[in-house]
């Protein structure tokens, strides 16, 4: 997966008046920050170089995922049209560009952003999109946890933005959040044990709610992931040279790890199983680790059933298992 070309060429006209060396520290010192508080970047975005180091390196992974997050909504509800969009921390808009990438139908895009300068940077890469909607987007500058209200839209979003939070205010944007979407929320945190803790506890409170969960649960039983292990899937996005120079990277890709959770207002069609891990895949045989409604099941696929097996090797982890 890649940036659309419109955006990255506005990254990387923004990063044209960084240094490459400032570029390369400000992105150590976000990734340091990041390391030692494992919340969201942008919460530590303190000066201009940072601001642009963050939308070269981390904007293209969390689009990536949103991306993934988006497309599988419009895969599992096709007929579903999302019209207008609210986007709790928007950053620089990356959900927004994400979703006009998948909804085409968006008309009305509201993103609540509470630093000044990702506002203006959102700003100045939206004048670059073919896309009305993103150019006349409405800009809020506020902290969206301090808001109790929020005005309906068919697509909430609240991506990398939750995890700032501690629980008693996560719950509480959430109700809002859940209030406020007329049709879907999507909810994504980081692919670690502690986004996929949040991600959990906004499914229990959306269940509790009468949220439908569209994916990627196959359920709404009781979450069947114990102990140390936890629910998370990647998303593979293509690096920009920018990207690998500010990195000293050798390969020109990157795997971004995240959770996320979507739900209806309205009753669902779900997938009967997901892939939760990489697929073994042997001669004779793959082996699939599937979340199904019956709870965690593996699922060995031999070459005698041979429609089954032409899916199971095409088949990759975060991808819906059909029974």
């Amino acid at each position: 997966m890649h940036l659309p070309p419109q955006l990255q060429t506005a990254i990387e006209q923004a990063a044209s008046a960084h240094s490459l060396s400032n570029l390369t520290k400000a992105s150590a010192e976000l990734s340091d920050n990041y390391r030692l508080h494992q919340q969201g970047a942008e919460r530590f975005i303190h000066s201009a170089a940072q601001r642009i180091a963050y939308t070269v390196v981390r904007l293209p992974a969390t689009f990536a995922a949103m991306r993934a997050v988006f497309a599988e909504i419009r895969r599992l509800m096709p007929e579903l049209r999302v019209t207008s969009l609210l986007d709790l921390g928007a950053g620089p808009g990356t959900a927004a560009w994400a979703a006009v990438e998948t909804f085409d139908e968006i008309e009305q895009l509201t993103l609540i952003e509470r630093d000044r300068e990702l506002i203006r940077l959102g700003h100045d890469f939206a004048r670059q999109s073919s896309h009305a909607a993103l150019r006349e987007a409405a800009w809020q500058a506020g902290d969206f946890r301090m808001i109790e209200l929020f005005a309906p839209h068919d697509l909430v979003v609240c991506s990398y933005s939750l995890g700032e939070s501690d629980e008693h205010a996560a719950r509480r944007v959430l109700k809002a959040a859940w209030q406020a979407a007329a049709k879907i929320i999507a909810i994504i945190e980081p692919g670690t044990m502690k986004g996929f803790g949040l991600i959990r506890l906004m499914r229990d409170e959306i269940v509790q709610s009468g949220g439908h969960l569209l994916a990627p649960c196959p359920h709404a039983s009781a979450c069947p992931m114990r102990g140390d292990d936890w629910c998370h899937f990647v998303q593979r996005f293509e690096r920009s040279s920018l990207h690998r120079r500010i990195k000293s990277a050798a390969l020109g890709y990157e795997d971004e790890k995240y959770a996320y959770l979507a739900a209806a207002k309205e009753p669902v069609t779900t997938a009967s199983a997901r892939v939760i891990r990489h697929p073994l895949r042997q001669a004779g045989y793959t082996q699939l680790q599937l979340c199904a409604q019956e709870g965690l099941v593996r699922l060995t696929v031999t070459k005698k059933d041979k429609e089954a097996w032409k899916r199971a090797r095409k088949t990759a982890w975060g991808e819906a298992w059909e029974k």
